[in-house]
């Protein structure tokens, strides 16, 4: 029996590879609250870290929030389809809405578009590029109004 979520399982591995790749990502310490095939939310704490002058989160570490978001559902595909896939994002679009003054939660629902072009990746063994969308909401103070959204255009590689 497996007794260590899904949700732990990418904490984990974003905690490592934030830790010996990408240092920002394991400053912004960026937890996941659900990740499945189709969507992953990931949650970024408000704290001294992640504070601008102003007490709401840094547009830093909202960018981190939509990178890690992306890449997330991105990695568990391509982890999953078994083929040797490089994952980059080509461009990177935000509207800050409101001011991000809690925990800040970044939910991207793209995975089938992402399962799609790891497809075609595989089979085209050519560069495919597309736009994902990530939005980032605070629950505690505003419920379901986004704060922020995001386009990155994702890139996948075969290599």
């Amino acid at each position: 029996m497996n007794f260590i979520s899904k949700e732990f399982k990418t904490t984990l591995f974003l905690k490592f590879f934030g830790f010996l790749k990408v240092p920002m990502i394991f400053y912004c310490n960026p937890k996941v609250v659900k990740i499945s095939e189709e969507s992953v939310e990931i949650k970024i704490s408000l704290k001294r870290k992640t504070k601008n002058h102003v007490g709401s989160m840094y547009f830093g570490a909202l960018s981190v929030g939509a990178d890690v978001t992306g890449g997330a559902i991105a990695l568990g595909l391509i982890k999953k389809s078994k083929h040797k896939i490089n994952l980059l994002f080509k461009d990177f679009k935000a509207d800050f809405l409101k001011r991000a003054e809690g925990d800040v939660h970044f939910i991207c629902n793209d995975g089938l578009l992402i399962s799609d072009m790891i497809r075609e990746t595989e089979l085209s063994k050519k560069r495919v590029n597309k736009p994902i969308s990530i939005t980032a909401y605070v629950p505690k103070k505003l419920d379901n109004e986004p704060v922020a959204k995001f386009v990155l255009t994702l890139s996948l590689k075969a290599s």
